[in-house]
């Protein structure tokens, strides 16, 4: 009886100290509850309203890309289609062209784009150059549904100019993210191990989904195509990468053009670097053969060989291509996507330890 007696006294004790639990202080807790009166934010500063506008112009021409793969059950042999990836892309002109990054369609047997306004079309690939991580694809949808992106040029940029990327990250669509330009002519590698190479840095951040989708520069001309981080954990870590515009519009119309990228070429072979340093030849691109009727024959170069009793036979190295020093296979591939097959360009030729300057009339690659 005193324990209950006891707590029935700290009961009563409460609902005295307790002011709105009963007695007249009950009728506060039926005032109505009012918002706290909302301050005038004030008209926004610069830099936020061209984050706005960017934003506002730039968005209606990313996209959102969906790749599907065929699938068949091992026991009952029935196929489906399941989601194989997920990535971004922008609209590269009204004839329902679509840039993106190669490894967001890689692996997939199909692929669907999504717009802004969230309608979605078929895709069919049109072309790839999967040496520089590039995929054009196109859609068939009303012209008014396509705004082309704006092209700028990535030859004027500068570290630690604003930039913008649009994308789609973890699958959350129309996500812009800003930062600047971190760095310049970084080398990042392709999915076929081939380098990339001026690559743009960044701090905006660029998460798994972001692939394929623009980097911006502040008056929202297209600089880079997002495609790389740099992250232990997957996430972004302010550290991503981009292809350079100019780079990007320097192959893009020769895949619609062509469905693909044919690299123009001389008909060599080059050997090992460690050769070169066996053989007491400079750094270049040391030639193991030459092609019978190719431009490097017709400009007259020869590989390393061996006689009949097994001594080295001096041939030819190419140590720069237009007055530009080639370090290996890679630099001179590089340079030579920049021409147009049937240009004629200067090669300097190492041999025997003489230098001289040879012209050749570039090929294709096929």
């Amino acid at each position: 009886m005193v324990a209950v007696s006891l707590r029935l006294r700290l009961s009563a004790l409460l609902l005295i100290a307790l002011p709105g639990l009963g007695g007249a202080d009950s009728a506060i807790a039926k005032t109505p509850a009012q918002p706290r009166a909302v301050n005038a934010r004030g008209a926004l500063d610069a830099e936020e309203m061209n984050n706005i506008g960017v934003f506002k112009r730039v968005s209606p021409s990313v996209v959102h890309i969906t790749t599907l793969s065929v699938q068949r059950d091992f026991f009952s042999l029935r196929t489906s289609e399941q989601p194989s990836g997920t990535g971004t892309g922008f609209i590269w002109d009204d004839s329902g062209h679509v840039v993106t990054n190669f490894h967001v369609i890689q692996g997939g047997d199909r692929a669907t784009v999504t717009l802004a306004d969230q309608s979605s079309y078929p895709a069919k690939l049109v072309g790839a150059f999967p040496d520089r991580d590039i995929a054009v694809l196109r859609i068939e949808a009303p012209r008014d549904k396509l705004p082309a992106i704006a092209v700028g040029t990535s030859r004027e940029l500068q570290v630690g100019q604003k930039v913008y990327a649009i994308g789609n990250p973890f699958g959350l669509d129309q996500t812009l993210t800003t930062g600047i330009v971190s760095a310049l002519n970084r080398e990042i590698e392709s999915v076929t191990r081939r380098t990339i190479k001026g690559a743009i840095q960044t701090d905006a951040a660029i998460n798994p989904g972001n692939s394929g989708g623009p980097l911006l520069d502040s008056a929202g001309r297209l600089i880079g195509v997002n495609t790389a981080i740099y992250s232990p954990s997957g996430a972004s870590a302010g550290i991503g990468f981009a292809i350079p515009v100019d780079e990007v519009n320097r192959i893009v119309p020769r895949l619609i053009r062509d469905g693909r990228f044919i690299r123009p070429a001389l008909g060599v072979t080059a050997g090992p670097a460690n050769l070169a340093q066996a053989l007491g030849a400079p750094k270049g691109v040391l030639l193991v053969n030459v092609a019978e009727g190719s431009p490097a024959a017709a400009a007259g170069l020869k590989p390393f060989g061996r006689d009949r009793v097994g001594r080295i036979v001096q041939g030819d190295v190419i140590t720069a291509v237009e007055g530009q020093a080639v370090a290996d296979l890679d630099d001179m591939l590089s340079l030579l996507e920049t021409r147009q097959i049937g240009e004629k360009v200067t090669l300097t030729v190492w041999r025997a330890g003489q230098t001289r300057k040879v012209t050749a009339t570039l090929g294709s690659s096929d």
